[in-house]
């Protein structure tokens, strides 16, 4: 049997605390949260690589460092009520359950939804409401949340995801411009969401999160 806990800490020393990211809260997390159960079991070897995951359908489970850097970026209360975007599987969400008052987590697929919720429950999670829907269209009933965060690539922000922000919220996304990626925080002032950008990664972009292209002859 693979000793998963030595794992989830040689990920941290190797893979999170090298990238600077040394906030307690998120090493907490993810010295905790079991990432071998929010793989497919035939993945659970590969759970602790330095990689994205592929999940299937041009969804993946985004690798340590990149999910430490976005958490990091993001600066977490323990009081935030924080939507979570196209969770897959549901390890960001248990990450982020750790870390803050309550989750909403919205996931379009519902095979991928049920995974999750099965692993949510497993782990204890009860700060967290998992819904099975339209990524794009977030969830305005539990709003407005003081952090948003997208576990996959986007050309666009929705608006209507910009409206479920509070005012002063913070929202971190990864821009994907062909093969490259930046991910990027914005906060919100009176009204506007103000973009910068933080590191580079990489990973599909999601249903709902393309930039139109108009056709032309």
């Amino acid at each position: 049997m693979p000793d998963f806990a030595a794992r989830r800490t040689t990920m941290v020393d190797t893979q999170v605390r090298p990238s600077d990211v040394t906030k307690l809260p998120i090493i907490q997390a993810m010295l905790t949260v079991p990432r071998e159960r929010f793989v497919p079991a035939a993945l659970a070897e590969a759970a602790y690589i330095g990689e994205n995951i592929d999940l299937g359908n041009g969804r993946v489970l985004l690798d340590p460092r990149t999910l430490s850097k976005m958490l990091d970026a993001l600066d977490l209360k323990s009081t935030d009520l924080v939507l979570d975007l196209a969770p897959g599987t549901g390890y960001s969400t248990a990450v982020i359950a750790h870390m803050v008052q309550a989750v909403v987590a919205v996931e379009s697929d519902a095979s991928l939804a049920e995974d999750a919720g099965n692993a949510l429950d497993a782990v204890g999670a009860n700060n967290v409401a998992l819904e099975v829907g339209e990524i794009a269209s977030g969830a305005a009933g539990h709003g407005p949340y003081d952090a948003i965060i997208v576990q996959g690539g986007v050309e666009t922000f929705p608006e209507p995801l910009a409206e479920q922000l509070k005012e002063d919220g913070r929202v971190v996304a990864l821009f994907m411009s062909g093969e490259l990626g930046t991910v990027k925080l914005g906060v919100k002032h009176a009204g506007t969401i103000r973009w910068r950008d933080i590191f580079n990664a990489s990973a599909p972009v999601l249903d709902g999160f393309a930039t139109t292209r108009a056709f032309a002859l």
